[in-house]
């Protein structure tokens, strides 16, 4: 017998790595626009890097990554977000998660591995153990205002399941109010009657700044958005803190929310959800 010990000393580590393994939701937007003031439209979608920074470190960790949108809908990426400067000014790197998303499938309208948040739903949120939402303007154009996802969020919150988001992505939290559509269609009018019971109320978090977004007017082409980011949480009741130096990477944890400020701050972001995972 004692020859078998060897075999099932390694069974045993196969199972203890298999084990480890997670199930991590990513849930985008499948907007490909923002609306803006005076109907303008902005051309959007998530940030390359944002979404593949974070992606790359759980797959090379052995984790399962499920794709969803709100409709099931292949998302968009945001063309001003393939630039070297994501990645370091190197344009290898940048190749390399582009060709991580492509070879997923992730925005083929044909072969797109994303399933809905009413699919999501009907699998049992259970199923996942940590969720990630990148930014990229569109979350503020249909994640904000998504009930289906505030259902997600309340039960992440609940079991107290790690939730990272980056830049514009810690705004999808304010799907999360009682009646999202409202509480933002009252928002984007200026009102700051805010319904009560917000599950992230008192929460310490980071969003893409009301000052990084005042230096990032000019991408609008003269366009003004109807709601910020950091003001809108504000609103919602977060305790909210921002770096020192617009662009630099900042990253807040409180209890089971991960969240990071800017695309600088998304392989921090990624780092510490994957520690997550590991502990």
């Amino acid at each position: 017998m004692n020859h078998l010990k060897p075999l099932v000393a390694a069974m045993l580590l196969t199972l203890a790595g298999a084990s480890q393994a997670a199930n991590v939701l990513v849930v985008l937007s499948d907007a490909n626009h923002l609306e803006l003031k005076d109907g303008k439209r902005y051309p959007t979608g998530f940030y390359l890097n944002e979404l593949a920074q974070p992606l790359k470190l759980l797959l090379d960790a052995g984790h399962d990554v499920t794709f969803a949108t709100p409709t099931g809908q292949a998302p968009t990426v945001d063309a001003t977000s393939l630039d070297v400067m994501y990645f370091g000014g190197d344009a290898a790197t940048l190749k390399q998660h582009q060709d991580l998303v492509a070879k997923l499938e992730i925005t083929s309208q044909q072969r797109s591995p994303v399933i809905s948040l009413a699919r999501v739903e009907q699998i049992g949120y259970a199923r996942y153990d940590a969720l990630y939402i990148p930014g990229g303007h569109a979350p503020m154009q249909d994640l904000i205002r998504s009930a289906a996802l505030g259902r997600l969020l309340a039960h992440f919150h609940q079991a107290g399941k790690t939730t990272a988001l980056v830049c514009h992505g810690p705004a999808a939290l304010l799907s999360a109010l009682s009646k999202p559509e409202a509480s933002i269609e009252r928002m984007e009018q200026g009102g700051k009657a805010t319904p009560p019971g917000w599950i992230y109320a008192g929460y310490r978090m980071t969003v893409i700044s009301n000052q990084e977004e005042g230096l990032a007017q000019g991408s609008l082409k003269g366009g003004v958005m109807k709601l910020l980011p950091q003001t809108a949480l504000e609103t919602a009741g977060a305790r909210y803190s921002s770096n020192a130096t617009p662009w630099t990477s900042y990253v807040v944890t409180d209890r089971e929310l991960i969240t990071g400020q800017n695309p600088a701050s998304a392989l921090q972001v990624g780092q510490a959800l994957l520690d997550r995972l590991t502990k």
